[in-house]
């Protein structure tokens, strides 16, 4: 596993790019600006604030999520896609601060986003929102999404007071010099990937493997997530009532590898996977009959 870095504005380059790019088993963006504004602070001050884990593959995931309120541009076939595993948060907060290429998709908040320093201020933290970001006083705050837009960095300076824009340039300066630490591992093995996300997310989120099967069995006429909440409702007046993923998962390895093992069923093609679920369906309901007919299971509702 390579240990390296990344400058802010590098990381902004690949992900405008598409270079990096945010698997569809990972959660959607979830911090509150709060703690968008402290994260920067960090950077901002020199405070570590852990590493970024990209996973490199040549081969793209069927689905993917956005980065926040930003849809990505497709990536360059020629070029490998790093998913980011760990840090999608940081990743989406530095991007959706300071980038201005891309605009958020329809209906996305980016409140967020409209983070200004304050100058002149002995506050702790000199990162805050505004209530109205369009009308601000120049000589008291400074939009951070122009730190990288030269442009429009030389206008807002050209006619400050001289203390003012030095302030300013030292900002710039801090946040051109930072950089992001990144750890980058390389693997076509489903099965190792899904382990470093079990073993990284063991003390937040549990790795869902149902997850990851929906994103490599993907198709657009095979939606495995779909199939499951069809079945799953098919098998509810048999008192199965909200049967879990987990337990369908079984099943399904149970039927085509005649193992329990969800992670021996990981192992199938995608194409596998799609032409055989009719049989696992199939089998399913075989076994739920067998029960009747040949145990006398009946199940009651009350």
């Amino acid at each position: 596993m390579a240990d390296t870095y990344y400058f802010i504005k590098d990381l902004i380059n690949d992900l405008e790019r598409g270079r990096i790019r945010i698997p569809s088993f990972q959660r959607g963006f979830v911090w509150e600006p709060n703690r968008v504004a402290y994260f920067i602070d960090s950077i901002y001050k020199g405070f570590p604030f852990g590493s970024v884990l990209l996973w490199r593959t040549k081969n793209p995931l069927r689905t993917e999520r956005n980065l926040g309120p930003y849809r990505l541009p497709e990536n360059d076939p020629e070029y490998p896609i790093d998913y980011a595993l760990d840090g999608q948060q940081r990743i989406t907060s530095i991007f959706g601060i300071f980038q201005t290429s891309l605009t958020a998709e329809e209906g996305e908040s980016t409140d967020w986003t409209h983070l200004f320093f304050e100058l002149n201020s002995e506050a702790s933290v000199r990162f805050q929102y505004l209530e109205d970001f369009t009308n601000y006083d120049t000589d008291k705050f400074f939009p951070l999404k122009y730190v990288f837009d030269s442009p429009k960095y030389r206008q807002i300076t050209r006619n400050l007071d001289e203390s003012l824009a030095q302030q300013i340039d030292d900002l710039v300066e801090r946040f051109t010099k930072d950089r992001i630490p990144v750890e980058r591992f390389e693997s076509e093995e489903r099965k190792y990937v899904a382990t470093v996300f079990e073993r990284i997310n063991r003390q937040g989120v549990e790795l869902d493997t149902f997850q990851l099967l929906s994103v490599w069995n993907w198709s657009e006429d095979f939606d495995l997530q779909e199939k499951f909440k069809e079945l799953g409702e098919e098998l509810e007046p048999f008192g199965f009532k909200e049967v879990g993923s987990d337990l369908l998962l079984k099943c399904c390895s149970a039927v085509v590898m005649n193992s329990a093992d969800p992670e021996a069923f990981m192992n199938l093609p995608g194409s596998t996977v799609r032409e055989k679920f009719d049989e696992i369906r199939i089998g399913i309901f075989r076994a739920i009959d067998f029960l009747k007919t040949e145990f006398n299971v009946f199940w009651f509702f009350g």
